[in-house]
């Protein structure tokens, strides 16, 4: 009889074979090539540690796929690969009590497994940072959590370790008094930043191959707010490292190549995209990820590459990056030039050059400052689209912008990057078509992905109110915001709950997705409270409390319904 590995070799040939392409893919970068992987870390992810049984688990789904990446092996590799060879485990039944004895499975965290809050929605936010708080300690030996040297805020539900750019919309809505804590998670980054290079995706070794939008620079502005600059000083040796992990392969690139994060455009232009320095099947979305690439009739690598590229983006999954418009086996991310993810790294530039300036360093200040004013007029060159009147996403492959509004639009304003007119005229285009009853659309699509309509995120209301508002679209700024407190609101009553997205046109939980809607939810709850302090006005709605335990569904939505009226018409 076959033994399980060889048993698990066969089965997963396809994937196999995908993977070996990947390895050997050749490094030269003309764009829409992907690139070979740097030296991989020494960090493995369970799918290399356990190779064959972790993808029969993975396949079989005797495990959720959160749950089984971060499972703590009992005992080493070697010897839980050894004792599965030798019981050949047969069936679900059979696997999953082989998990059981050999695997610690993480017990549900989710926030909402405390008694149901009775609380009004503002005062139920301060009691669940504790909740979502977890201190510095050692890794579990074997597993995939990275130890980290400080204490941290994890958004909640499946999501135990902490995100990458969801730390930022975190920590904008925490006061003063958490002050040390924040510091905490920044210096945890520029932890990270010295280990790494970069800061990964979160403190997983299944997330080391890629990163996240990088918002480290903004977490350091919010630890000296009246002077950001003398921030950026104290660590202006991490914000240099990230932006050169951002940048790397940069370096020679001739017009219409591209390597890793860097892409040089045909007039030499210098961009930057997602990417994801595997090309194989996320371990945590193992299976959802051999099933697209089942249904596509690309190269595997490519689309393996493209989804762990969109990951990157933090939009996984939206219409953005797909070749079609409609299905993930069209997958193309790693074709896009976005907006939003070059607007951050003006940004980022922009930071540099002014932490150097504080340390006196003014050869450094020419560089960065050069480097941003270059990023922005290629921004404004191929990026801008007079058409829709708002910046958009651009294929570089195909040397032509993607006609598609979303608000990822809204990141330029934010930044700084656009215009006047630009603003005044991306301010019309997103209150036509992205603004609903309920709040800020992601995008005008409706696929079934979760970053796509009907759905709105928090961060993407911060990027948007804060970004109109700078630009004196006011009104706007301020309609988005009650909009978003509405609907937050308005599910809190219903739900008790503080949720990861929201449907902004039928004002209730969003949907869509590979998983089930979560709840914390770290970054709803920070910029909840960031834009009732924004807006004392709307203070109403953090006093909203949840429906009475006992009423049916339809009930508390019709009350909660009632409530919200009443609120919105209030002065």
């Amino acid at each position: 009889m076959a033994s399980a590995r060889l048993r698990s070799v066969l089965r997963l040939a396809p994937v196999l074979l995908a993977l070996a392409a990947a390895a050997c893919s050749s490094s030269a970068p003309p764009l829409g090539t992907p690139t070979a992987p740097p030296e991989a870390h020494a960090l493995a992810p369970p799918s290399e540690l356990f190779p064959g049984l972790f993808e029969d688990v993975a396949l079989s789904g005797v495990v959720a796929p959160k749950d089984w990446v971060d499972a703590v092996p009992l005992q080493s590799p070697a010897t839980i690969l050894a004792a599965y060879d030798a019981e050949e485990p047969e069936g679900r039944e059979e696997l999953a009590r082989f998990v059981a004895d050999h695997f610690r499975l993480p017990q549900s965290e989710a926030a909402g497994a405390s008694p149901r809050s009775a609380l009004p929605m503002r005062e139920h936010i301060e009691a669940l940072w504790p909740r979502l708080v977890r201190e510095a300690s050692r890794a579990p030996q074997g597993g995939s959590l990275l130890a980290l040297p400080n204490r941290y805020v994890v958004p909640g539900g499946r999501f135990r370790e902490v995100y990458y750019w969801d730390a930022y919309f975190t920590m904008v809505g925490m006061g003063e008094e958490h002050d040390a804590l924040k510091r905490d998670m920044v210096d945890n980054f520029a932890h990270l930043v010295g280990r790494l290079g970069f800061v990964p995706n979160a403190n997983r070794t299944y997330y080391l191959s890629r990163s996240q939008p990088p918002f480290f620079f903004m977490m350091v502005a919010l630890l000296s707010p009246d002077d950001e600059a003398a921030a950026f000083r104290l660590y202006l040796d991490a914000l240099r490292r990230e932006h050169a992990f951002w940048m790397d392969g940069a370096d020679g690139l001739a017009p219409g190549e591209a390597r890793r994060r860097a892409v040089r455009l045909a007039d030499g232009a210098l961009l930057n995209r997602y990417w994801d320095d595997r090309a194989a099947p996320r371990d945590e979305s193992f299976a959802y990820d051999v099933e697209t690439v089942a249904a596509s009739d690309r190269p595997p690598q490519d689309v393996y590459r493209d989804l762990r590229a969109a990951a990157e983006s933090g939009w996984d999954f939206s219409s953005r990056w797909l070749g079609d418009g409609r299905s993930l086996a069209s997958i193309e991310t790693t074709r896009i030039a976005p907006p939003d993810l070059n607007a951050l790294l003006y940004g980022l530039e922009r930071a540099i050059a002014r932490g150097c300036a504080r340390a006196g360093d003014e050869a450094c200040v020419g560089e960065y400052a050069g480097r941003a004013d270059a990023r922005r007029a290629a921004m404004h060159a191929h990026l801008w689209s007079n058409e829709l009147g708002a910046f958009v996403d651009y294929d570089a492959v195909a040397g032509a912008r993607r006609e598609q509004l979303t608000a990822a639009a809204l990141y330029p304003l934010f930044f700084g990057v656009a215009s006047r007119e630009q603003a005044r005229r991306t301010a019309r285009a997103v209150e036509r078509a992205l603004l609903a009853p309920g709040g800020l659309l992601t995008t005008t699509e409706e696929t079934g992905e979760q970053w796509d309509a009907p759905n709105g995120w928090a961060p993407l209301h911060w990027i948007a109110v804060r970004g109109l508002a700078d630009y004196g679209e006011d009104e706007l700024a301020r309609a988005i915001a009650e909009r978003w407190l509405a609907t937050v609101s308005r599910t809190y009553c219903v739900t008790a709950k503080m949720v990861e997205k929201y449907d902004v046109a039928a004002v209730r939980p969003g949907g869509g997705g590979e998983y089930p809607l979560q709840d914390g939810f770290g970054w709803t709850n920070g910029i909840t409270l960031a834009l009732l302090d924004l807006h004392p006005g709307l203070a109403r709605y953090g006093a909203a409390v949840p429906a009475p335990a006992g009423l049916s569904p339809q009930k508390a939505v019709e009350l909660c319904a009632a409530r919200s009226s009443a609120s919105e018409t209030a002065p």
